[in-house]
């Protein structure tokens, strides 16, 4: 018997086709191993990667609560800082159209870039009537999916028939039971119109030492007065406290007189029903836009409150670059803005 050397040609056709077999199977073995070892070495790093991303993961749910615009993304458009009973809690409903989707989208970005004010949380909410048009179901429904801002109340559209008393006498059923916690769910509620541009952080700024019962906040009207308790505060956005949100909702002051031009008319409900004995006149921090000048307006400056009546796109860019909104954009590679 001629010994066989494993590292050498075998010289019979026969042993030269059984060691190539042999080795053959040594070669699929030595494949299956690396094949089996690689994959439970992939395996692994996927298990890591995935522990790795769920905290990751975790951590973005976490920041999230604190962006703008709950779904900010607002997430607002909603500064919604964790808060507690202490912190300040405002609902600034800006009254709109269904049909104004590029507005919304606009005032998305003003509020949802601003940043978030500590101790308070600023929900910004856009807020209209009964949808009436097929077109209108399916886009709106996204954006809700998409920023959970919108409320949609029980009426027909309209400016002067009941809409702002509609807004008010709807919040305490809507938010009834919405939060577990024993307090309400904003000391202060605004009606503000959608070509108001608010700066979030000095709005809150004024409110810190107010009184959170029984409050009427504004521009006060007419123009040149300085007086709030004269006659009534300026449509551009008015804000009151939370019990004063109830009493609407619950009085037939305002039930039975809903018509007429919204901010008078809200004014009367608060002298007939003997209403705010705290008032805030927040002019000139709170003005209509300069141009064209009239007794309402007053120039841009660093104390603004709120600027109104901003109808054009010039307009807006001119206010937005006055106040610098664009200061914390970060430099990149994958931009040059001049």
């Amino acid at each position: 018997m001629i010994p066989l050397n494993p590292t050498s040609t075998p010289s019979f056709p026969f042993l030269t086709k059984l060691h190539s077999h042999i080795m053959l199977m040594k070669q699929k073995a030595q494949a299956s191993k690396r094949f089996i070892i690689t994959s439970l070495l992939f395996i692994l790093l996927l298990c890591f990667l995935a522990s790795i991303n769920e905290v990751r993961f975790d951590s973005v749910l976490g920041l999230s609560k604190c962006a703008f615009f709950r779904n900010s993304s607002a997430q607002v458009v909603s500064h919604d800082v964790p808060s507690s009973e202490d912190d300040i809690r405002v609902l600034i409903g800006i009254l709109t159209l269904p049909d104004q989707y590029q507005r919304r989208s606009f005032l998305r970005l003003i509020y949802g870039t601003q940043t978030p004010v500590v101790g308070a949380q600023v929900d910004v909410k856009f807020v209209f009537c009964n949808l009436t048009k097929e077109d209108q179901k399916v886009l709106i429904a996204l954006e809700i999916m998409r920023y959970d801002d919108i409320i949609i109340m029980d009426c027909k559209e309209n400016m002067n028939k009941g809409k702002t008393y509609t807004y008010f006498s709807s919040l305490p059923e809507m938010f009834s039971g919405s939060a577990d916690r024993p307090y309400s769910p904003y000391h202060y509620v605004m009606k503000a119109d959608d070509d108001t541009y608010f700066r979030l952080e000095n709005l809150v700024k004024s409110l810190r030492p107010m009184p959170r019962e029984d409050l009427y906040y504004g521009y006060v009207i007419p123009c040149p007065s300085m007086d709030p308790f004269v006659h009534y505060m300026s449509g551009m956005g008015y804000l009151i406290s939370w019990d004063l949100v109830e009493w609407i909702s619950k009085s037939d002051v305002p039930k039975t007189n809903i018509e007429g031009p919204e901010d008078k008319v809200f004014g009367e409900w608060i002298r007939i029903g003997h209403k705010a004995k705290n008032r805030y006149n927040a002019k000139w921090s709170m003005y209509n836009y300069p141009e064209p000048p009239t007794r309402c307006t007053h120039e841009l400056w660093p104390d603004t409150i709120a600027v109104h009546l901003l109808k054009t796109q010039e307009k807006w860019i001119k206010t937005l670059n006055y106040f610098n909104v664009t200061r914390n954009l970060k430099p990149s590679k994958l931009y040059h803005i001049p």
